[in-house]
């Protein structure tokens, strides 16, 4: 099978680009994962968003499923599942299942932000939390998935005694810190959250108790790649993102726009510098480019794994850019 040294991951927003559908986007998910599976790459997640247009994985578990049962190898995951938004015993009969299902190719990546608005997120959650009891609904779930144990009267079935691998995601350094001192995988949301990045992973290695899964800190980087066969097309790859962030922060959300080669039309200087900030986490340009940006990231971070999403707005072209970037990952 093909593949790298470097552990590289995807994360998939199961965009909705323009003029297609839900329908569309979950296919080519699923299209997505069997094309990654076969390049070598170590998981495939998708992620929890909610009352969004361009966004079709809103039902990740369900999602997930889909996904897994289209898949032979590679894992399949969360990137995140929102607990707040959910019952810890919902998940875990949800991944239970999962694991169930397909025993051993199941991660399970949890954050505690609603992945919304405040109008949806008091939909979801009806008041019970605003995230901050974060932790006590984490342990309740790590119990529920611990052995079963007997007159034990709250149980998860499937999910009590699975060894299903927890993971915590986060943009700040909270979550950091939680998983450093409960021994769990960290994932750092670098791919619109660049400011943080470096004292969350390191709080998260000054926070690290070892635990019975890990013995040492295991930390993996969330990035944007646009990669093609010359710079230019990468750069116009990148656009469709671009785009879609710069009607987020107008607040005209919508699905994935064509790409462009004249983005300076479309924006004011003072909003080209919060969309750049804020995706400046991206690697762009063609294979050996991008190795030497991805070699000088790992350098800097000393990340463990990356994790990489790609909304790319034509499939063809996005199937072109995570052969290219493997074949990236191979030249480090």
């Amino acid at each position: 099978m093909p593949g790298s040294t470097f552990p590289l991951s995807v994360l998939d927003l199961c965009s909705i680009s323009e003029g297609a559908t839900a329908t569309d986007a979950l296919h080519n998910a699923q299209a997505m994962a069997r094309h990654c599976e076969a390049l070598g790459y170590q998981r495939y997640w998708v992620a929890e968003h909610h009352n969004m247009t361009g966004i079709a994985s809103a039902a990740t578990s369900v999602v997930m499923g889909y996904l897994a049962s289209s898949t032979q190898r590679i894992r399949i995951g969360s990137g995140g599942i929102m607990l707040p938004n959910h019952a810890p015993l919902q998940i875990a009969e949800q991944f239970g299942t999962l694991e169930s299902l397909y025993p051993g190719r199941i991660d399970l990546g949890l954050g505690r932000a609603p992945g919304t608005d405040p109008a949806t997120a008091n939909a979801l959650r009806r008041g019970r939390t605003d995230g901050e009891d974060f932790p006590q609904m984490l342990d309740e779930l790590r119990r529920l998935f611990a052995p079963i144990e007997p007159g034990q009267r709250l149980r998860a079935v499937p999910g009590g005694g699975l060894n299903i691998p927890i993971w915590l995601l986060g943009s700040s350094t909270f979550s950091a810190q939680l998983a450093g001192r409960l021994g769990l995988p960290f994932a750092f949301a670098g791919q619109f959250s660049p400011d943080y990045l470096f004292s969350a992973l390191r709080l998260y290695r000054e926070s690290f108790r070892p635990s019975d899964e890990y013995s040492e800190p295991y930390a993996m980087l969330g990035i944007n790649a646009y990669v093609a066969d010359d710079r230019e097309q990468a750069h116009y790859l990148a656009s469709s993102h671009q785009q879609a962030f710069l009607n987020l922060i107008r607040g005209t959300p919508g699905q994935l726009p064509p790409p462009t080669h004249d983005m300076e039309s479309l924006w004011q200087p003072h909003e080209r510098h919060q969309v750049m900030s804020t995706l400046a986490g991206s690697l762009i340009g063609d294979p050996a480019s991008v190795s030497t940006q991805m070699a000088e990231l790992l350098e800097r971070t000393g990340a463990n794994e990356l994790i990489v999403n790609s909304p790319i707005f034509d499939q063809s072209a996005r199937q072109h850019n995570y052969g290219l970037l493997m074949q990236a990952t191979q030249q480090l």
